[in-house]
C-alpha cells in the first residue's frame, strides 16, 4: 500500500511526461505549430515583417520548451516531496537537485526521441533550454519561499 501511495504523487508528472512525448512527435513540428500561430501574429501585428515572423515563431516555440520544462520541475519536485503542492512545506536542495537531474535527463530522451521522428530533429541546444527552464522554476520557487519566509 505504501509503494501505491508514493506512486499516485507521481502521477501529475507522468501526465505531463506524456504529453511531453506527444508534442515531440510530428503533432507539434513546426511545420504544424507555425500553421496557426503565423496567421495569428500576422492578425496581432498586420506589418510584421517575413524576417521578424518567423523570429518570433522560433522564440516562441523556445519560450514553450521553458515553460513545459518549468511545470515539468515543478511536478517531479511536488513528487519527490510526497505532495501535490507546487510547493514543498521545506526546501530542500537535494529534492530539487535530483528534480532538475530528472528533466534534464527527460530533455535529453526526449531530444533522442525526436532524432527518429520524420517531421522533428533532435537538438542538443533544446536540451539546455529545457534545462534552463526547469532550474529557473526551481530556483524562483526557492525565491518564492525564501521572501514568503517559508524556508
Amino acid at each position: 500500500m505504501q509503494r501505491v501511495r508514493r506512486f499516485i504523487y507521481w502521477l501529475p508528472a507522468l501526465a505531463w511526461m506524456t504529453a511531453i512525448f506527444l508534442g515531440s512527435t510530428g503533432l507539434l513540428a513546426s511545420q504544424q505549430t507555425s500553421r496557426f500561430l503565423a496567421p495569428l501574429l500576422r492578425w496581432l501585428w498586420p506589418g510584421l515583417s517575413e524576417d521578424r515572423l518567423w523570429a518570433t515563431i522560433f522564440w516562441l516555440r523556445k519560450g514553450a520548451h521553458m515553460a513545459e520544462y518549468a511545470l515539468l520541475a515543478l511536478l517531479v519536485l511536488a513528487a519527490l516531496n510526497r505532495t501535490f503542492r507546487p510547493w514543498p512545506a521545506t526546501w530542500s536542495w537535494a529534492r530539487a537537485g535530483w528534480a532538475l537531474l530528472i528533466c534534464t535527463g527527460y530533455a535529453v530522451s526526449d531530444e533522442l526521441h525526436q532524432a527518429f521522428e520524420p517531421a522533428r530533429f533532435g537538438s542538443p541546444l533544446d536540451v539546455v533550454i529545457d534545462s534552463v527552464g526547469a532550474a529557473a522554476a526551481l530556483g524562483l520557487l526557492w525565491c518564492w519561499g525564501r521572501w514568503r519566509k517559508r524556508w
